[in-house]
């Protein structure tokens, strides 16, 4: 793929700034979900869960700025980490600070794994076929939630009044962008995320007609203080519980393999050099992003494996437009009043955006599968079809059937993106084992 800007690239004044809007309007939906998500688990009040958006972007924005100045120093954005998120689901219960504990165990073997080059074994394990499935795997995944957001479904399952109107509006807003990716060059096809998701807040509102459903944590931006500090109720003690632990310690193994995954599979489309250096010290930065996150008392981050898609679609490469959506997530983790308004993007909206981001990287992902230096063969389709197959098969399993599985096994058999890329690698290395491993 021909990039407008390489990642070491510098793009020019007004540019860099939208490119790096357009990353922040990715990052801080998530940011909001999950946030929503931790403390509605906790009954917290709106307060608590302002605080405990503002301590994720002070952890996500301090992490960006390390990966991009120390770590892996490629263009992919963090965000939390929902397989954690997984783990203190199981974890409800246990004594105050264990979730903590482990998070901070957890970041520090993550950590001393990558430093000490334990994890260049996992390295040589990520062939052709298994980026393409990482990549592939990421898209087909994020469908179930995608699904949840075009609905508005609430957690009880029950069917929503008129499910036909947001889908209606995310399929014609979907065809609009592809026809704009299409026709426009330059500068407005790289930026058309960021317009894309101005213009959706200010027409879907138009046409909801009935009002939104509430639901989460109820920012209200003029209740909201300018500034206050994001320093509160950190974690004061340590509590190890071996059964948390266990299901934290299985969480980060999934983590490990994602982290690893998203930093890898930028290897063919960015034609980054030094790849080992740059996953030892990407994998050692996450790893001390957790240790920060279980100090601060939220989830850990991890970089996110969507970033392709971004790349494809504004064919803009640069890490540098990463600076200032770090820039901006540090100036939310002290504002209260700007969280509330940037979280105020109709979630229609971005479950649109976030679909037309995978699209771009199911493309990326064909292109790293087809552009293999071997011929692809019958063997090699099944690895790729049985893992894709088994992941999205989870991915759509209903809580039901999750919940019924052992806590300290949830993480790791209740992800699909996990179950998808274990199958794809003892497929590879093990049932259909091949000999052209990237270096």
């Amino acid at each position: 793929m021909q990039l407008d800007y390489g990642v070491d690239d510098q793009p020019e004044g007004l540019k860099l700034w939208l490119y790096g809007c357009q990353w922040l309007a990715l990052t801080v939906p998530t940011l909001v979900i999950l946030a929503q998500v931790v403390t509605a688990l906790g009954s917290a009040s709106a307060a608590d869960g302002i605080l405990y958006l503002q301590k994720m972007s002070l952890v996500t924005g301090l992490a960006i700025v390390a990966q991009i100045f120390w770590g892996h120093r490629l263009p992919l954005v963090l965000g939390p980490a929902a397989v954690l998120l997984v783990g203190a689901l199981a974890s409800r219960g246990s004594a105050a600070g264990a979730v903590e504990t482990a998070m901070i165990c957890g970041g520090g073997l993550l950590f001393l794994a990558s430093w000490t080059g334990l994890v260049a074994p996992l390295q040589r394990l990520f062939t052709a076929r298994v980026i393409a499935v990482v990549l592939l795997l990421i898209a087909f995944t994020l469908l179930p939630t995608i699904l949840q957001m075009l609905l508005s479904v609430p957690e009880d399952g029950h069917v929503i009044p008129n499910p036909v109107r947001p889908l209606c509006f995310a399929l014609g807003f979907l065809c609009v962008l592809f026809f704009l990716q299409r026709f426009l060059k330059g500068f407005w096809r790289a930026t058309l995320i960021l317009w894309g998701m101005i213009a959706g807040s200010l027409i879907w509102p138009v046409i909801r007609v009935a009002p939104p459903t509430p639901g989460g944590i109820h920012f209200q931006p003029e209740s909201a203080l300018w500034l206050a500090s994001p320093f509160g109720n950190l974690t004061s003690s340590l509590v190890l519980d071996p059964g948390v632990l266990v299901a934290f310690v299985i969480g980060y193994l999934a983590l490990a393999v994602n982290d690893l995954g998203s930093i890898q599979c930028l290897q063919g489309l960015v034609q980054a050099d030094s790849m080992p250096g740059r996953v030892r010290r990407g994998l050692a930065i996450t790893g001390l992003a957790n240790i920060l996150s279980g100090l601060m008392g939220v989830l850990g981050p991890v970089n996110y494996s969507f970033s392709p898609g971004v790349i494809s679609a504004s064919r803009c490469a640069a890490r540098s437009t990463l600076l200032p959506a770090a820039a901006g997530l540090l100036v939310l983790a002290c504002s209260p009043r700007l969280i509330a308004w940037c979280s105020a993007v109709p979630t229609v909206v971005i479950a649109t955006i976030l679909l037309y981001v995978l699209c771009a990287q199911v493309s990326a992902g064909l292109q790293a599968l087809f552009l293999a230096p071997a011929d692809f063969t019958y063997h090699q389709g099944l690895t790729v079809g049985l893992s894709l197959l088994l992941g999205t098969l989870i991915a759509f399993l209903p809580p039901t059937v999750l919940n019924a599985l052992p806590a300290a096994l949830r993480p790791l058999l209740g992800n699909g993106f996990v179950v998808g890329v274990i199958s794809c690698l003892l497929l590879e290395h093990l049932v259909f084992r091949q000999t052209d491993v990237l270096p």
